[in-house]
């Protein structure tokens, strides 16, 4: 795997938010910031739950900002139950003493991109409202970033629009317009994608004997397996952002084909759709295939090392 400089992450910390954050520790990536969204819960949540993981994975002084509670519109969002009130299933994290900075998240986006040029990968795995604003105050920031990894849309026309889209339609088709043409394209991982990486019970028993980190994630995704169970769907989940967070820090564990993505904002808010022809610009590279073996065998490995390391 090519080394990673650097690596910035906007999350709406969520279980496998938290899950992605894990592993971008676990593999020793530099993590050097990480904007809060509100999405999948409220932002101030957001913001605790990261600052508590940070804690959790003794990780060192890694900068967590304060992003945008609402999309771009003002809505605020619908939230189901999906991660539980705290975001984190059963898990629990202890408050923690770390601080926020004290500039917003899409101020620390473009920092990170103007500290890091040409070298930042970003990782978004929550609704774009940050990004669309860090373009706003820098338009210039597709070419400063050396990779940008989304983990939103779906593009086989399967089921309702994707979450982190339909939250922030508006802020999606900002970020997708910006880099329509750019030489280095945003690698998107679609539910389509996505719900190839299916976890079960099973699989947890490879992150090894309890450890703090571990202790966690088995919590966490307890709750995760039951809601999908709840909804019909088997005593599973899909790990979404993990796989993108994956794709950061080694984009060749997926194949992608260029694409033209349209965001829907107003008839179907949220609904992502790809023109693949090549008549127009493309602004995406699409995330087509994925080895969910592979994917797993790099997880599991990884944050079982950084566990152990830890007790």
């Amino acid at each position: 795997m090519a080394p990673v400089s650097a690596v910035f992450a906007d999350v709406d910390t969520g279980i496998d938010d938290a899950l992605a954050l894990i592993y971008l520790l676990a593999a020793d990536a530099d993590l050097v910031g990480i904007a809060s969204t509100g999405g999948n819960i409220a932002v101030d949540q957001v913001c605790a739950n990261n600052l508590g993981l940070l804690d959790l994975c003794r990780a060192g002084p890694v900068p967590v900002s304060r992003g945008a509670e609402r999309p771009l519109n003002g809505e605020r969002p619908q939230r189901g139950d999906f991660h539980g009130p705290n975001g984190l299933g059963y898990a629990e994290l202890a408050r923690s003493d770390r601080r926020l900075t004290e500039h917003d998240a899409a101020t620390a986006w473009v920092r990170a991109a103007h500290a890091h040029p040409g070298e930042l990968v970003g990782l978004a795995t929550a609704p774009l409202t940050n990004l669309a604003l860090a373009l706003r105050i820098e338009p210039a920031l597709p070419t400063l970033l050396r990779r940008l990894v989304i983990m939103g849309g779906v593009f086989d026309g399967q089921g309702p629009p994707e979450w982190n889209v339909r939250v922030d339609p508006d802020a999606a088709a900002e970020v997708f317009a910006a880099w329509a043409g750019q030489p280095r394209l945003p690698v998107v991982c679609g539910l389509d994608l996505t719900r190839k990486v299916v976890m079960t019970p099973d699989m947890l028993d490879g992150l090894g004997a309890p450890a703090p980190v571990t202790r966690f994630i088995r919590d966490a995704m307890r709750f995760y397996f039951e809601v999908y169970r709840d909804r019909g769907l088997g005593y599973l989940a899909h790990l979404h952002d993990p796989l993108a967070a994956a794709v950061a820090l080694d984009p060749q564990l997926v194949e992608t084909r260029p694409a033209t993505v349209h965001v829907d904002v107003s008839g179907n808010p949220g609904m992502t759709t790809a023109d693949w022809s090549g008549a127009r610009q493309p602004n995406a590279q699409i995330g087509i295939e994925v080895d969910p073996a592979a994917f797993f065998d790099r997880f599991t490995q990884r944050v079982a090392a950084f566990a152990r390391g830890q007790r």
